[in-house]
């Protein structure tokens, strides 16, 4: 049987300062040398991966920021993108307008990415701007106003801001034609959550389905650890969530393991991926 093996990063696969352990490394290689099927599906974009994902020798395509992209790690470049409707992508504009929101906007033209911002006036957003310029080497570009991007190939809106802000938002944005949403908490900032959107034909499940038709695999073995990863599980055979995961997606699980800061997706592939 000809299974693949998905995980997602920060929270499962990263430790709490979003780098992979060396154990993991070592681990996953060897397996990876044995023939093992493995790759990642994360909400972030080919910038930051590349300096996460370095000394993996990860040769399956990666399904970024949450299905929106599949990437060839090998050939370092995108063989599906998935864009914004013009009609729906109106409709979230005026809705980041009405109640003032902030994030960033990702598009990729030429196979070229580029993100955009409008402010950055809160400590996640400028944590989330500094880690990705200052580390991962990333551009973004300040713009006066997101009206001025709608006629560009817009692929993605990361927001971020408190629950109770965002929360009305993604239930209007979730019944929306033609778009998809993820919310889910931050990692890295408790306070605030993120509101991503992108395309209906975007998730962590077309991701997935594309993968098992593109690689022809038998079965998928999922690692997640947050809500955008319910997507992933409902895509795969076996559903495995780390112990520090959400609630809801551990309901969802077919296994528990331990935590990220353990290895814990390193361990079970170990001594689970009969290679």
């Amino acid at each position: 049987m000809k299974t693949l093996f998905i995980s997602d990063l920060d929270g499962t696969l990263l430790q709490p300062d979003a780098k992979l352990s060396q154990y993991t490394i070592n681990t996953i290689n060897q397996l990876i040398d044995k023939g093992m099927l493995f790759t990642v599906a994360t909400a972030r974009s080919e910038a930051s991966i590349k300096h996460i994902l370095k000394d993996l020798k990860i040769t399956v395509p990666l399904i970024l920021m949450n299905g929106v992209c599949t990437y060839d790690f090998v050939k370092q470049k995108y063989i599906k993108i998935e864009t914004l409707p013009e009609e729906s992508l109106r409709i979230l504009l005026d809705m980041i307008k009405k109640f003032n929101l902030q994030g960033f906007i990702y598009t990729i033209k030429d196979g070229v990415l580029a993100t955009y911002y409008q402010k950055l006036n809160s400590q996640p957003l400028k944590s989330f701007y500094e880690e990705r310029v200052n580390l991962y080497k990333k551009a973004f570009y300040q713009v006066e106003d997101f009206e001025l991007l709608k006629k560009e190939p817009i692929i993605y809106f990361t927001l971020m801001d408190h629950k109770e802000k965002l929360l009305g938002v993604y239930q209007y944005l979730s019944k929306v034609a033609n778009l998809n949403c993820t919310f889910y908490k931050d990692n890295y900032s408790p306070d605030y959550w993120y509101l991503e959107v992108f395309s209906k034909y975007a998730s962590k499940f077309y991701g997935t389905q594309y993968l098992r038709s593109y690689l022809g695999v038998d079965s998928v073995v999922a690692f997640g650890d947050n809500l955008n990863d319910l997507a992933l599980f409902e895509a795969s055979d076996i559903k495995i969530a780390v112990s520090n995961g959400a609630h809801e997606l551990k309901k969802k699980a077919t296994h528990i393991i331990g935590k990220n800061t353990e290895d814990a997706v390193a361990n079970w592939l170990l001594e689970n991926a009969n290679l």
